[in-house]
């Protein structure tokens, strides 16, 4: 879809909301440690959550242990690693894994690679590396060439390309997954899907959700397959303080109507 795409509405419904972090609800920075999720934005987003019966999940790239710390003190179902590791609402968590000969391998090869291009980062995940060049940009097109050898010759492996990061994962790992998987059970389920991202790694979810008629939201320019757009981190967290006042006042409007019908049903 093209850049001229609208904004959001502000929704209402039987509504399951899922939300990338980096890009979406924080500002990407020059270091992944310097990225922080605002409070008020924190607070925005548990008070969607309880909105919606706790229908709200977090699914990034980043791992599991690092999203807890960049949304605590909420506790949100998650999906880190784009899915290859997920926590749904009852505390159960569901790996996907690699040998760890395969992982040691890749360890040991992609640490002496990226050592020999200075500026580039190598993020080890467990089951996922991410190899970042947002420092070294010339080394984009040796960077990629590395990943796509080595998911050439292990078949289970995947590429993920992202904005100034490329991450080798389990194959047929994706965000859409995820998302799929926390829609099969409660809270999620029988819900409309609603999904905001920013990057390539958020497009697998644009995908499955509008195959589900759910929502979905692209933060930043570029062609996508998302229905709606926002410009700007701070236009997602505009949104997101006007959605959560519209349901808080959908909500009022509910609960008023129904006291005055029971009010009505005891005077007759």
């Amino acid at each position: 879809m093209a850049d001229d795409l609208p904004v959001p509405p502000l929704l209402n419904g039987n509504l399951a909301f899922f939300f990338d972090l980096d890009g979406t609800l924080a500002e990407i920075k020059p270091h992944p440690d310097q990225v922080a999720i605002p409070p008020e934005v924190l607070s925005r987003l548990q008070q969607l959550a309880d909105l919606n019966d706790g229908a709200l999940a977090l699914v990034s790239g980043r791992s599991m242990t690092e999203l807890d710390s960049l949304s605590a003190p909420c506790r949100f179902p998650l999906a880190g690693v784009h899915g290859a590791e997920r926590r749904d609402s009852s505390e159960n968590v569901h790996l996907v894994t690699l040998p760890p000969e395969l992982v040691e391998t890749l360890r040991s090869d992609l640490t002496r690679e990226m050592a020999l291009m200075p500026g580039t980062e190598l993020e080890a995940k467990g089951m996922a590396f991410a190899l970042h060049y947002r420092q070294a940009p010339e080394f984009e097109t040796r960077i990629l060439e590395l990943a796509r050898t080595y998911v050439r010759h292990h078949p289970l492996l995947g590429l993920q390309p992202g904005k100034c990061v490329v991450e080798i994962k389990p194959k047929d790992i994706s965000k859409g997954a995820a998302i799929a998987a926390f829609m099969d059970e409660a809270p999620f389920a029988g819900r409309q899907p609603v999904f905001v991202g920013d990057d390539l790694t958020d497009e697998a979810g644009f995908e499955r959700v509008n195959r589900m008629g759910g929502t979905t939201i692209k933060v930043g320019k570029g062609e996508t397959l998302a229905q709606w757009r926002l410009d700007t981190v701070r236009d997602v967290h505009l949104w997101l303080e006007e959605l959560t006042s519209h349901q808080l006042q959908e909500k009022k409007h509910i609960t008023e109507r129904r006291e005055g019908y029971e009010s009505l049903s005891r005077s007759i």
